[in-house]
């Protein structure tokens, strides 16, 4: 474990844990880093109403399993702005009284599963294939279930 990383726990589904896994063994390496990767990935895209929206869409199924995933920090101190913005861009209300799946306040972490999950709903070929851009030279081939 590193000094300069945040460990944070998100609430995925369990296929969206196993795909999680099937992209970090097809590259080598590990959920946390896929997480982060999808997350460098989602991020830029938020600034507009349409992927906010999905975002917040993400959040509205039930995610009964937990994963727990370390983040460069300078990472994850983006997470709490990135919920104001789409607060921001949607008109979201930020109070204990919303919704659950509106509800981004300043949790990192809910930030952080919304923004995996909205990653997720892309082909997983597309998305190893970007995990293979990112880091060139890893093989995309997904591993084996």
């Amino acid at each position: 474990m590193e000094s300069d990383e945040v460990m944070l726990t998100v609430r995925i589904t369990a296929a969206e844990r196993a795909l999680l896994r099937r992209l970090a063994q097809g590259h080598r390496s590990d959920v946390s880093e896929v997480v982060a990767d999808g997350l460098l990935d989602v991020l830029p895209t938020l600034h507009c109403s349409a992927d906010a929206h999905r975002l917040l869409a993400a959040l509205s199924d039930p995610a009964p399993c937990a994963q727990t995933v370390w983040l460069p920090a300078a990472l994850a101190d983006l997470l709490v702005p990135a919920a104001a913005r789409i607060a921001q861009v949607t008109g979201s209300p930020l109070c204990a009284a919303a919704p659950p799946a509106w509800r981004l306040g300043g949790a990192p972490s809910t930030m952080l599963g919304a923004a995996v999950r909205l990653w997720l709903t892309q082909d997983p070929q597309r998305l190893a294939d970007n995990l293979s851009v990112m880091h060139e030279g890893r093989p995309t081939a997904l591993a084996a279930a």
